[in-house]
This record gives structure tokens, C-alpha cells and sequence, in this order.
């Protein structure tokens, strides 16, 4: 194994690991389910408007939704297309995405990434403890469908921005509530994120060390986003040190 990057866990007390793209290969079905609703729409305003019908694309999904809230997104990429976007219609447009992705994930599962289950496996046998973070309302169930629900000591998703009126990625604060809860500051913590989104939430968090996955060729953006390290696969990671002694979480 070719390592291309180390992490020096004698000063990572914690890692903070966003949930999909680099637990769980859910971001291509949020991708998907993303591509179905925008499509639907753009047609429907085709045919009522006469517009030029231009299909949501791999591009508009980087640029516009990944990483961010069902709501954010929706307001990002109708901006994105000229579109004012009325309450109303975010509304309905977020809720169908929500309802397809549901759908897909019941009827096909989810699978995780073996690289970032072995790595937090052995950053938990070393004693730093993890997170799982998602914009998403879904992030339990989909870690349960994967499997890895039991892997992390701290979970921070879309019902606790919710409840605790957490914004969403670009702005640091997920990552943040999981530092608390982890009992640490964002210093002595790394965050791993694929998303541009999550890597911009990482850096403005001013977190010890940002790592970013490059799952859609686009290494030198992570990096210009604030990513301290890019790696292609989490297995590309050498962990250095014993790391620290777990630490009582802040719940």
C-alpha cells in the first residue's frame, strides 16, 4: 500500500468524518434523486414558459447541492438557473428529492466505503474518538442500512440543525456541535469531507487539519477550498502516533 498522506494523531484527539461521499456511497444516489426532481421541473417549466430545456448535471450537483441542506441546495441551483425561489417551491422540490432518495435506499441499500470503516476502526483502537455528520435528516437510517451506526461515538445531521437552528455547510457550525459533543475544540480535530461545501465548513471552522476526498476528479479545487490534504481514497492515509486518550463526550 502506497501511503500519499500522514496524520499525526498525537495532536488529532478526534476526527470528524462527513457521511456521504466518504462513509457511505450515498452521494451518486443523492445525486441521482437530485437529477430526477430538477429534470421534472425544468420540463414542466419548458412546456409552460417555452424556456430552453437545460438537464441538471454532474456540474450543477458539485457546484450547487452537494454537501449543503435539501433546502440550501434547492435555493442554490434555481439562483444558479435565474429562478426565484419562492418558498413554496423549494418547499416541494426538497420534499420530492427527499422522497426519492428514501425510495432508492430502501429498495437497493446502502453500501459504506471499506477504507473509511477500517480507518475509523483503527483511529477508535487508538483512542480518538468520531463523528458522523450530514446536512441530511436521513444521516441514521443511512448509516444503519450500512452497517455502521455502532462506528461512530458522536452523530450530528440534519434534525439537529433543526432543532438547534445549526446553517449549513459552507458555514462551520455541524462540524462544530460534533467537536462539542466530542469534547474537543476544533484545533486538536480533523475534519474529512469530499464536498466543496464541507471542505470550505472545515477550514472556516479552523480545524486542526481538513481533509478532503477526491471522489469526482477535482483535487486542486478541494484544495483551493481549504482542504490540507487530498486524498483519492481514505486508505491513502498513514496514522502516526498512539493518538490521544479518549476524552468524555459533550453531550
Amino acid at each position: 500500500m502506497m501511503f500519499s498522506a500522514v496524520v499525526d494523531l498525537n495532536r488529532t484527539a478526534a476526527m470528524v468524518f462527513d457521511t456521504d461521499g466518504v462513509i457511505t456511497d450515498t452521494a451518486r444516489v443523492h445525486a441521482a434523486a437530485w437529477k430526477r426532481v430538477f429534470d421534472a421541473f425544468l420540463r414542466e417549466r419548458t412546456r409552460r414558459f417555452g424556456e430552453r430545456f437545460r438537464p441538471f448535471d454532474a456540474g450543477d450537483y458539485l457546484r450547487h447541492v452537494d454537501g449543503k441542506s435539501r433546502l440550501d441546495g434547492v435555493r442554490d441551483f434555481l439562483l444558479s438557473r435565474g429562478i426565484t425561489p419562492d418558498p413554496g417551491t423549494v418547499a416541494d422540490l426538497a420534499s420530492r428529492k427527499d422522497a426519492a432518495f428514501l425510495t432508492e435506499i430502501r429498495e437497493h441499500g446502502v453500501a459504506s466505503f471499506p477504507s473509511t470503516v477500517g480507518l475509523v476502526r483503527e483511529l477508535r483502537r487508538r483512542g480518538v474518538r468520531t463523528a458522523a455528520v450530514s446536512a441530511s435528516r436521513n444521516c441514521a437510517e443511512v448509516l444503519r442500512a450500512a452497517g455502521v451506526d455502532d462506528l461512530f461515538d458522536v452523530r450530528v445531521d440534519g434534525i439537529d440543525a433543526a432543532r438547534l437552528g445549526l446553517a449549513g455547510k459552507p458555514d462551520p457550525a455541524l462540524f462544530l456541535q460534533a467537536a462539542r459533543q466530542l469534547g474537543v475544540t476544533p484545533g486538536e480535530a480533523a475534519v474529512v469531507e469530499d464536498s466543496l461545501a464541507g471542505v470550505r465548513a472545515g477550514r472556516r471552522g479552523r480545524f486542526g487539519l481538513v481533509i478532503g476526498v477526491d471522489r469526482h476528479d477535482q483535487r486542486e479545487t478541494l484544495r483551493a477550498a481549504g482542504a490540507d490534504l487530498v486524498v483519492t481514497d481514505l486508505a491513502e492515509l498513514r496514522l502516526d502516533g498512539r493518538g490521544c486518550e479518549p476524552l468524555a463526550p459533550h453531550l
